[in-house]
């Protein structure tokens, strides 16, 4: 067996702690990192649409609204395959609620009525922009929803 010197001994004992430090620490870094509970992003409300004004809207955040909300979400994310034939049709805002768009600026989507035989009265309302219009009351009224929170 080779006998190394005490100087050369402390020498690679420091470096093997400075080693074994650095990689504790960063090891230690990347595991607060990933068990830190993640933030909700910051979003900010969907792009004001140039033929209108946002800011009357109520804004409900789509943790909120029921699950099926999310479930449509999604759909429309993915581009579907959505449950019926009349969602993603153009929405004509014949109401007037909704800013005054041109005609083709707005889509429905149903979101799902639980107990329901057909469409039910839930929908979303999306605007090319990507304001996200929700309707509980077949289109009596809208809230602005969030859906990043």
């Amino acid at each position: 067996m080779r006998h190394i010197s005490t100087q050369a001994a402390k020498t690679l004992l420091a470096g093997l702690i400075t080693v074994v430090g650095v990689l504790g620490f960063h090891a230690g870094v990347a595991s607060a990192v990933v068990s830190a509970p993640t933030p909700a992003p910051i979003t900010a409300p969907a792009a004001q649409p140039e033929c209108g004004d946002l800011s009357g809207f109520e804004q409900v955040a789509l943790s909120e609204l029921p699950p099926e909300a999310t479930d449509t979400v999604r759909l429309i994310q993915q581009g579907g395959p959505y449950p019926y034939p009349q969602d993603g049709g153009v929405f004509h805002n014949r109401e007037g609620i909704l800013p005054d768009c041109s005609d083709g600026y707005y889509h429905e989507y149903t979101v799902e009525t639980p107990g329901s035989d057909d469409r039910g009265a839930r929908r979303f309302v999306v605007g090319s922009n990507g304001e996200y219009f929700y309707t509980a009351d077949h289109y009596e009224s809208f809230s602005l929803t969030d859906i990043n929170a």
